[in-house]
């Protein structure tokens, strides 16, 4: 099962998703996506929350507000971190969780600790938490299809932008040929033998002076 979370400080509003328990922290971790950022309580055991950004969002300039739901959220879904304050909240890409099997179940650590990113929250703030608990929606979803269908849909969308810059490539290489051929026969009708007139074929009164 896995719980799902909207949160409406932005617009459009923003998804969030918590594994119900350790083991479903497992496929979140092996599942995710690419615009996924994952937020756990550091030092102590919690939640995988997830918040799913939209394409192109950089993960390094999250909405202020959209930061401090993401990391009320899953202080309290941490057993101890709920119970506590001062709780460190750390996130970071998907992309850059690392998961081996000397680990124990639910377990992540990182590939690029420059990529880990830390929000302190010094208490547990009921309004923003009841906000989102009141939004909150449970499903059975197939991790694996979700991802692949996803990635299907990314790959059809490469694809169609690449053969559209292909065809604005070629029409752009096809105006250069057009604006070189006329640049280089830009004299090819005064050049034509049948236009040009000799001196000795011109008329005797061509060269005769207009006076009135």
């Amino acid at each position: 099962m896995v719980y799902y979370f909207k949160s409406t400080v932005v617009d459009p509003p923003a998804f969030l998703y918590v594994g119900k328990d350790k083991v479903e922290n497992e496929d979140l971790i092996k599942f995710g996506w690419d615009e996924d950022r994952q937020f756990h309580v550091d030092n102590l055991s919690s939640a995988h929350l997830y918040l799913r950004l939209k394409a192109g969002e950089s993960w390094k300039s999250i909405d202020r507000a959209l930061l401090e739901d993401c990391a009320q959220l899953t202080k309290a879904n941490s057993i101890e971190g709920n119970k506590k304050d001062d709780v460190t909240i750390i996130y970071t890409p998907w992309s850059n969780l690392k998961k081996d099997g000397s680990m124990a179940t639910g377990q992540v650590s990182f590939h690029d600790q420059k990529m880990v990113k830390k929000i302190l929250v010094p208490a547990r703030q009921n309004i923003i938490v009841n906000r989102l608990n009141k939004t909150r929606v449970e499903k059975f979803p197939d991790l694996l299809a979700e991802r692949e269908a996803e990635q299907r849909e990314r790959r059809k969308a490469e694809r169609i932008q690449r053969e559209q810059q292909k065809a604005k490539d070629r029409e752009e290489r096809q105006r250069h040929e057009e604006l070189r051929w006329q640049k280089d026969h830009a004299y090819d009708d005064i050049m034509r033998e049948e236009n040009m007139v000799s001196n000795q074929d011109r008329d005797a009164t061509f060269y005769e002076d207009d006076f009135m």
